[in-house]
C-alpha cells in the first residue's frame, strides 16, 4: 500500500500549509517539494486561517515558539479541523519547558490532529511519562529498543487512543501507531541525527502524504516515516562512497526523497507490522 500512497502525493500535488519553526522552513518546504506536494509557510495570524482552509494538510511544528506564531497557530488548527483537513503536529522540545507543554495542554484541549509527530523524549512527555528529554533531542534513556519495544508499543497505542490522532515516533526504531494497529520500522541511519532538522522534514512529509490519502491516515504517516528512512540509508551509501560528510549527506538526503519510487520504496523497506 506505500507505492500507492506515494503515488497519490505525486498524482495529487497537495498544498501543505507548514507553520515550523526559523531553522528548518527551507528544509520543510524543500522535502514537501521534494515528494511532489507543494509547500505554503505562511504564519501571520490575519492569513493562517484562510490559506490553512485552502491547503490539503496543516503541518504544526513548536520548534520556535512565540505569541505570534502561537496564535497563528491557533487559527490554522482551528480552520483544519472545521474542514475537516488533517492537522500534523509536532511538539518539538515537549517536557523541555512549561510554556511549550502549556502550549500544547492548550492544543489538545481544544483540537483535533491526526498524527502527532515526534522523537521518543517528546512523546513520553506528552503522554504523562517521565522524559530524559535534552532540550530538542531525544535523551538516551528514553530510546525505544528491541527489550523495551512491546512496552513502548502498549504505551504509545494507549496514547493514540487517549489523543484521538496516530501517533508516531522516530528513532533507532520507529513505531507509528493507532490504538488498534502498529507499524514498526527499522530504518535509517544514525548519521540523520547529525544534521539540523531530520524530524522537522519528516513532520513536514508526513503532512504531504496525509494531504494526498486522508482516508488512510495511519498507513500515510508510517509510509512517510519508511521513505525518510529508506532515504536515510541510501544517502549513508552514497555519502560514505563519496567521502563525504554531513553537507553531502544532507544533499543525498533530500535527493533520495526527490528519486524515491515504488520499488526503492520496497526494496529497501525494513517494516512490521503489529
Amino acid at each position: 500500500m506505500f507505492e500507492q500512497i506515494l503515488e497519490n502525493v505525486r498524482q495529487q500535488e497537495p498544498l501543505v500549509h507548514c507553520i515550523t519553526n526559523y531553522i528548518t522552513t527551507n528544509d520543510c518546504a524543500n522535502i514537501v517539494l521534494a515528494c511532489g506536494a507543494s509547500p505554503t509557510m505562511a504564519e501571520a495570524e490575519q492569513e493562517a486561517a484562510e490559506i490553512a482552509a485552502m491547503s490539503s494538510a496543516v503541518d504544526i511544528n513548536i520548534g520556535n515558539l512565540n505569541t505570534m506564531t502561537v496564535a497563528a497557530m491557533h487559527r490554522a488548527i482551528a480552520a483544519a479541523n472545521r474542514t475537516g483537513i488533517p492537522v500534523i503536529l509536532d511538539p518539538v522540545g515537549a517536557g523541555a519547558s512549561r510554556y511549550r507543554m502549556d502550549t500544547l495542554r492548550d492544543f489538545f484541549a481544544a483540537y483535533r490532529f491526526a498524527v502527532v509527530r515526534g522523537n521518543i523524549s517528546e512523546l513520553l512527555a506528552v503522554g504523562g511519562a517521565a522524559s530524559n528529554t535534552k532540550g530538542v533531542d531525544a535523551g538516551a534513556a528514553d530510546a525505544v529498543t528491541e527489550e523495551n519495544l512491546e512496552e513502548r508499543i502498549a504505551f504509545f497505542q494507549q496514547l493514540s487512543a487517549k489523543l484521538g490522532a496516530v501517533v508516531s515516533i522516530s528513532g533507532a526504531i520507529d513505531i507509528i501507531a493507532s490504538p488498534e494497529r502498529a507499524y514498526i520500522c527499522r530504518n535509517g541511519h544514525p548519521m540523520m541525527s547529525r544534521i539540523t532538522g531530520t524530524g522537522c522534514m519528516l513532520s513536514a512529509l508526513t503532512a504531504a502524504f496525509c494531504g494526498a490519502n486522508h482516508d488512510h491516515i495511519l498507513e500515510a504517516a508510517a509510509a512517510a516515516v519508511v521513505a525518510m528512512g529508506v532515504a536515510g540509508d541510501i544517502a549513508y551509501r552514497k555519502t560514505q562512497a563519496a567521502g563525504g560528510g554531513t553537507g553531502s549527506f544532507r544533499m543525498h538526503l533530500m535527493d533520495a526523497i526527490s528519486l524515491m519510487d515504488a520499488d526503492t520504496l520496497n526494496g529497501g523497506m525494513n517494516v512490521e507490522i503489529r
